[in-house]
């Protein structure tokens, strides 16, 4: 599903992209009648953002994604001096490889693992240590690319090339190629292999499947701070079931072979060693004596010493090893427990003396920032309020950056924490919106992204005070391609009701304006209920809603029981309750919208995808009379054909205890299905397989039961494709306008 091994992510999180960052619309319409071919056209209504942006090491430059404008799914690579602010196209990506290569299917797979499946150009680049060049990856070779210079292929093989890091010292560029990790001399191009061993299941520098789409791990080496070796992960994959998929496309279908750990069977071996790139043997890194564990996080410390986490199979117990490069021996310098999971984070962060280093932990019941000195922990956040990010360090000045959600938890914010502890967070952003932020590598500068209700993602640089500095997108809403339609645009209430066990939910909702009193207007509840994920934000919303809205429907959300940034009881309740207390809190939402005097509580619909497809197809049949219609893309309804880190990690392994995954289970349910239901899926989706989509249908026919359906051939977990989003918004109107026409009290068929 998305990935939750990561604290903030969330399974299936991702879904259909275009929902809930719509980045996808076009030319200014002459009248502001807002259209689904407009939506979903070029440009971006929302304005064309930039993306991965990053800040040079030496802070003088800004590197950034940005889509084309006759394109918007292919990005070329701008840089803009922080100084002047100046802007110049440093990569145009259709320059350097102007007839795209075929991609190996395991740079395909890794595309689609960061929901980047879609993507033409350039998808991912990397600064140079000294920030005079860059890194590019393009169409499965390498590309280095001084600030100003000419562009030097590095690679032309017919193989792709994955995963390139330039080394502490910018004189290497390792990669993976097919099983092994490669290394090349930027000054003599000479390339040598780093491992040799790699073949059949095994293969080296790689993370394998559920790093990479659950635990957001997407590499498998780390370069130590010398330039002299690497931590090199050994992944084999030989004890992983093969599950055979077809994916099926418009041109034809290809039978893929996919190394698959379902939930309760076996993971993939993964082992850690140390690479000289002297060619000296390789120093094999003692994980302990249990083999059935996840190698979650890989960190350097020092040229001698590395900090690695592991995490147990039933992701309990996180543990944060010290080893010596030298020996491969590790000592335990703390533990991370919970009765339910650990989350997982990117958030240590190194100190100058190669001893110290920043960590954020829930142990209190909340994320909050804390410094390892070498003997233990010490606290440098505390209270009722959530760090979710370490983005900057300022050593010099004694001073951290980290994002997080203070009072009001429907707004992100940066904060300035002092490394010493003590006193109070100072919030750097201002209130009314929600903000993600990345740094410089001394902390001196902060890129700065901030939306509201009523104004589309803004890009600033900030320095480590908050002033503004220069607007990288200022992204003013008069100045986008939004702007004619924006004198309907509507504006969210938000709202709050309390869960069964006291708990606060909150809510968001979007009520037609023109409504007259004693008027009632249909519900498109839009839910996704999964953990990991956080949808109820004073944030720029979706584009489709404000569609939707001007179509007389009321949008409603409500963040349920198991979302994120709420703190461990909150996230925790859904522990071997999966399509339980995320549905009493959906229904809850439903009842207190019936309640209010422009509701029409007979024609209230509930669409979702991924985690929030599950969630259409258990409410449905847990509340059978609820709902006028629904609508499940991409549903999960078996979790045992999910994979071991997501499911487990909320369910338990089924060998242990079945009985969670028997509760959780939708196929089971599906004769209590009383109203009209339109399932859609991607018929190449390698994330929820088809195979659960299958097992609805066939389990519906079994007791009898119409219902309808659209697939699209060659496509995976999300529906990008601009022409594709459009047709699939088409098809979810049409059945909701044919299920709101008809009587709601009767059963879309006759049960035998």
């Amino acid at each position: 599903m998305a990935g939750g091994g990561g604290r903030r992510q969330g399974p299936l999180a991702h879904g259909p992209a275009w929902l809930a960052v719509l980045a996808l619309t076009a030319a200014p319409t002459p009248a502001a009648e807002l259209t689904l071919e407009r939506l979903f056209a070029p440009p971006p209504l929302a304005g064309a953002l930039p993306r991965a942006l990053a800040l040079s090491p030496d802070g003088r430059h800004l590197g950034f994604l940005k889509p084309r404008s006759e394109d918007p799914l292919r990005h070329d690579l701008w840089v803009m001096d922080t100084t002047s602010g100046a802007q110049r196209l440093e990569v145009d990506s259709l320059a350097l490889s102007p007839q795209p290569g075929e991609l190996s299917e395991a740079e395909l797979q890794r595309r689609e693992r960061a929901r980047l499946a879609s993507a033409r150009g350039l998808v991912e680049w990397r600064w140079a240590p000294d920030g005079r060049a860059v890194l590019v990856p393009l169409d499965g070779d390498l590309w280095w690319k001084p600030l100003g210079g000419p562009a030097r292929r590095l690679t032309a093989t017919a193989e792709s090339e994955l995963d390139p890091r330039v080394s502490p010292d910018g004189r290497l560029v390792s990669f993976v190629r097919g099983p092994n990790l490669f290394a090349i001399d930027l000054a003599t191009g000479a390339e040598r292999a780093i491992t040799t061993e790699g073949g059949g299941t095994v293969s080296y520098g790689v993370a394998e499947f559920v790093a990479q789409e659950e635990m957001k791990r997407m590499t498998g080496q780390w370069w130590a701070p010398d330039s002299r070796k690497l931590a090199v992960a050994r992944v084999d994959e030989g004890p992983v079931a093969v599950a055979v998929r077809a994916a099926i496309g418009a041109a034809g279908t290809r039978l893929v072979e996919q190394r698959y750990p379902f939930a309760g069977t076996a993971n993939a071996a993964v082992t850690l060693e140390i690479r000289h790139l002297d060619g000296r043997p390789p120093v094999p890194v003692d994980l302990g004596p249990e083999r059935d564990l996840y190698l979650a996080r890989v960190d350097w410390l020092s040229p001698d010493r590395l900090v690695v986490q592991r995490q147990s199979r039933d992701q309990r117990t996180l543990d944060v090893l010290e080893v010596d490069a030298a020996t491969g021996e590790v000592r335990r310098l703390f533990q991370e427990t919970s009765s339910a999971w650990v989350n997982l984070h990117d958030n240590l962060r190194p100190l100058a003396d190669g001893r110290r280093f920043l960590w954020t932990s829930e142990r209190s019941g909340r994320s909050h920032l804390y410094l390892w000195d070498g003997r233990r922990l010490k606290a440098l956040t505390e209270g009722d309020w959530i760090v979710d990010e370490v983005v900057g360090l300022d050593e010099a000045r004694g001073r951290v950056f980290v994002t997080g959600f203070g009072a009001d938890p429907l707004e992100k914010h940066l904060f300035r924490v002092a490394l010493r502890g003590g006193g109070r967070p100072v919030r750097l952003t201002t209130p009314g919106g929600s903000h993600e932020a990345v740094m410089d590598r001394a902390g001196q500068l902060a890129l700065v992204t901030r939306s509201t209700p009523t104004q589309p993602p803004q890009v600033a640089l900030l320095d480590g005070d908050g002033r503004h500095r220069l607007w990288v997108a200022e992204n003013r809403l008069e100045d986008t391609p939004y702007a004619p339609f924006a004198g309907r645009h509507v504006t969210p209430r938000f709202g709050t009701l309390a869960a069964a066990d006291g708990q606060r939910l909150y809510w968001q909702m979007l009520v037609p304006p023109e409504l007259r009193p004693g008027q009632r207007a249909p519900v498109f509840l839009d839910v996704y209920g999964g953990p990991g994920v956080q949808r109820v934000r004073r944030q720029w919303g979706s584009i489709i809603h404000q569609y939707l809205v001007r179509r007389g429907w009321i949008v409603f959300q409500l963040d349920n029981r198991g979302s994120a940034n709420r703190g461990v009881a909150f996230e925790t309740a859904i522990h071997r309750r999966l399509g339980t207390v995320e549905v009493e809190d959906q229904l809850l939402g439903v009842e207190f919208l019936k309640t209010q005097p422009f509701v029409d509580p007979d024609r209230i619909v509930v669409y979702g995808w991924s985690y929030g497809g599950y969630m259409v197809l258990r409410l449905m049949t847990e509340a059978p009379d609820v709902f006028a219609a629904g609508v499940a893309g991409a549903p999960v309804t078996d979790w045992r054909l999910y994979d071991t880190h997501y499911t487990e990690r909320y369910l338990g392994h089924p060998a242990v205890d079945p009985a969670p995954y028997e509760a959780a289970d939708a196929v089971a349910r599906a004769p209590r299905l009383a109203r009209p239901l339109l399932i859609v899926h991607g018929l190449a989706d390698d994330n929820v397989v088809f195979d659960h989509s299958v097992r609805w249908m066939a389990a519906l026919q079994r007791a009898g039961i119409s219902f309808e359906t659209m697939v699209y051939p060659g496509q995976t977990h999300a529906i990008r494709e601009p022409v594709l989003a459009t047709h699939l918004w088409r098809t979810i109107l049409a059945f909701l306008d044919r299920a709101l026409a008809r009587p709601t009290a009767a059963p879309p068929a006759a049960r035998p």
